[in-house]
């Protein structure tokens, strides 16, 4: 990976979907990671296969997040590398949204990205070097009808990400958005056997995060776009 190898990880936001896959892969590379959720219950099964450790969090909390960062910090050290993973969805016709709901989803989507990528720069600064990726959707740079509250969260992620990545990368600190612009495969939804390969492997979406993470930094990606080859752009 760039300069040294990054040997501890935290993936903000943790399911049975991509952040798995992540977790999985970042394991198989030596790396300690730790991963937070709401519910941690759900993740037994990735901690007892990867040996990750749990965190119980709420991303958009200000004191809960910093709560994280010191647990972590104390369990398995600062993490060299911070994934957020985090979102919240809300969908309807823009005239009965109810407001308090969409401010729950910009809380999560938005704002938590933003918690997370302070307390994880306020470490790495100190060290100048780590990574801290987004990830992003379709909406993150196009908003969908009936999907108001998605795109606003997912495209303040993305300003977020950029604002952050010209006054980090100087310093040292490799910060990337990754669109993920496309249907991520489930466990149970097979792609149709008339479009083999239509929907996002999650194990295929966490290797091109493991790439970014192994840029040189003469080289590196502020932002990537990830879909299948019978995606449309």
């Amino acid at each position: 990976m760039s300069r040294e190898s990054y040997k501890t990880a935290l993936i903000v936001g943790t399911g049975s979907g991509l952040s798995a896959s992540l977790t999985r892969l970042l394991s198989r590379q030596g790396m300690r990671v730790a991963v937070a959720a709401r519910d941690t219950d759900k993740l037994k099964p990735l901690l007892e296969e990867t040996g990750a450790a749990a965190f119980a969090a709420d991303a958009s909390d200000a004191q809960a997040v910093a709560g994280l960062f010191d647990a972590v910090q104390q369990r398995i050290g600062d993490p060299d590398v911070v994934i957020f993973n985090a979102s919240a969805r809300l969908r309807g016709p823009l005239a009965d949204l109810n407001p308090a709901e969409v401010q729950r989803v910009l809380a999560v989507s938005a704002f938590g990205g933003f918690l997370v990528g302070q307390q994880a720069a306020k470490r790495m600064l100190a060290k100048k070097r780590g990574a801290i990726l987004f990830t992003g959707a379709s909406a993150s740079v196009k908003g969908y009808a009936r999907s108001a509250p998605f795109a606003m969260g997912k495209f303040a992620l993305r300003g977020l990400a950029q604002s952050m990545a010209r006054e980090l990368s100087p310093q040292g600190i490799h910060v990337a958005h990754v669109v993920i612009d496309g249907q991520i495969r489930e466990a149970g939804r097979e792609d149709p056997p008339a479009k083999p390969d239509s929907t996002l492997d999650p194990d295929a979406i966490a290797q091109s995060y493991l790439d970014l993470l192994r840029q040189p930094r003469s080289a590196w990606s502020w932002e990537i776009e990830l879909r299948p080859w019978v995606e449309t752009f």
